[in-house]
């Protein structure tokens, strides 16, 4: 068996696995640039929070429309934005962290999600909606993918000036009339939407591990942030890239696949990458001087 049948043999043979590489290109674009500003604004386990909160929502269109990618979809994104908003009010009514609010209702939101789907589901349902299933993805949820990473992009695009200011200073951003709180709140919509779009193919526990494991690991290597956020996108299309065919060679399942392969990315960035990992911040300072 040559290289080219190991590496490009089973997406020039199977129309599921284009498919399924599609669908990692399509989350790459929109969720690389969304992980890096999590981990700027120091909000990755908000995000996490929030991959948990579209599962109530995804369950209630699961039992009203069944497999349906509309209703499930439409779902996901109400029960993330009303998890989002509750847990921004909250914290602003109360003495609150905005950290432990999410906490406090995303382990609401799992729980509920779950017996939605235990009471008028299966096991097998229950799975799909955690763990999804990138192989089986269709067209429509490529487009769907596909339009939730172009309007990620061209949004990001309008608010980046003051979505950089407020990661920053968001002081300053507030005194000259930024208007940091619907920044804010754009930038969590668009987290939900990439979720939802990214649960379609890796469930609801694993999409967001392609959306913060790259950017994560990015930001070992580069220093400028449109380089963090085309880093992360990279390397979130490189480990879809490996995690399918590691899936495919080996009889793995994909979603945790590729998972697994971008936590790898993420180590090894940690030992070896270029700035502030263990090897430049130890190993490099106690070699002697020549």
């Amino acid at each position: 068996m040559t290289l080219y049948d190991l590496a490009f043999g089973p997406f020039a043979e199977f129309g599921f696995m284009r498919r399924a590489l599609a669908g990692c290109l399509a989350l790459a674009l929109g969720c690389g640039p969304i992980g890096t500003f999590l981990v700027i604004r120091r909000m990755s386990l908000m995000g996490d929070a929030l991959s948990h909160a579209v599962l109530p929502g995804a369950a209630l269109g699961f039992i009203l429309g069944g497999l349906s990618l509309p209703a499930m979809s439409l779902g996901g994104v109400g029960a993330g934005l009303v998890v989002a908003l509750l847990s921004g009010l909250v914290t602003r009514l109360t003495p609150l962290r905005e950290d432990a609010s999410f906490a406090a209702f995303y382990l609401i939101s799992l729980a509920l999600g779950v017996l939605l789907v235990s009471t008028h589901g299966s096991n097998v349902d229950l799975l799909h909606l955690l763990f999804g299933s990138i192989l089986a993805i269709d067209n429509a949820a490529l487009v769907l993918i596909g339009a939730v990473a172009s309007m990620s992009l061209l949004s990001l695009a309008v608010i980046y000036r003051p979505l950089v200011v407020e990661c920053f200073d968001p002081g300053f951003l507030r005194a000259v009339g930024g208007r940091g709180g619907l920044v804010h709140t754009v930038f969590l919509a668009l987290v939900v939407l990439n979720l939802v779009a990214g649960f379609q193919a890796l469930g609801t526990l694993m999409a967001v591990g392609l959306m913060m494991l790259p950017a994560a690991a990015a930001r070992f290597w580069v220093h400028e942030l449109w380089m963090l956020s085309a880093a992360s996108s990279a390397l979130a299309f490189a480990s879809g890239f490996l995690g399918l065919l590691l899936s495919y060679h080996l009889d793995l399942p994909s979603g945790p696949s590729i998972v697994l392969v971008a936590g790898l990315a993420y180590f090894a960035s940690v030992l070896c990458g270029s700035r502030d990992s263990l090897r430049t911040l130890y190993l490099q300072r106690r070699q002697p001087a020549a």
